[in-house]
């Protein structure tokens, strides 16, 4: 009979293995996850943060994936950028997406983010085809943009804000009096120069903007 202290050595070398076939596939999906991460725009604080590969091997990852050194500098810290015209549509349009994803799929954290991201350049690619659109102004956010967003919307420092008058829900600082809000592309302001929306895309816009 065993005692508590006696394993049988063929069990003991079978756990052994499925750690081992374990860890190796959890390696696998975190290159993966990395390098489609790389792909989509990613910097190496994405990266750092979102998988758990060591910075060194992230760094030996992106150089073999864009050619160059992983960029250096700050990630942006303020929430004024989400808040400037053409950001916030963009923006608000990524957050209503992943807003959308969370409660209505069962997908979440940086697989979340990415579907989101992803649907959000479908979204631009389809918008640039509506007529008078300008050409060549593709995505406005990036998914390192879109991350930091993400992070500003759970510290409450931005949430989200129905204009009175379309409906659609934009970005908005949290501690600004959001009462009868009007939201960019009801109320666009003069800077905003050629980037002036026609109805059409006025119209496509705010589609992608109601929940």
């Amino acid at each position: 009979m065993l005692t508590n202290m006696q394993v049988p050595a063929r069990h003991t070398h079978l756990t052994e293995a499925k750690q081992v076939k374990k860890s190796v596939i959890d390696e696998s999906e975190q290159l993966q996850l990395a390098i489609k991460l790389i792909n989509l725009g990613a910097r190496l604080q994405l990266l750092a943060s979102e998988t758990t590969i060591s910075r060194e091997r992230l760094t030996k990852l992106y150089k073999e994936i864009k050619g160059i050194s992983p960029p250096k500098g700050m990630l942006p810290f303020s929430t004024d950028w989400f808040l400037t015209w053409r950001p916030n549509i963009h923006s608000s349009i990524f957050l209503n997406i992943y807003k959308f994803l969370q409660e209505n799929t069962e997908i979440s954290g940086i697989e979340a983010i990415t579907t989101a991201y992803g649907l959000y350049l479908e979204q631009v690619h389809t918008l640039e085809k509506t007529a008078d659109y300008q050409k060549g102004d593709g995505p406005v956010l990036s998914l390192m943009r879109a991350w930091t967003l993400l992070r500003f919307v759970e510290h409450k420092l931005l949430k989200t804000e129905a204009c009175s008058s379309c409906g659609g829900n934009f970005v908005v600082n949290t501690y600004d009096l959001n009462q009868n809000y009007l939201c960019n592309l009801c109320h666009v302001p003069s800077r905003a120069g050629k980037y002036q929306c026609t109805d059409k895309i006025k119209h496509a816009h705010a589609h992608a903007l109601h929940d």
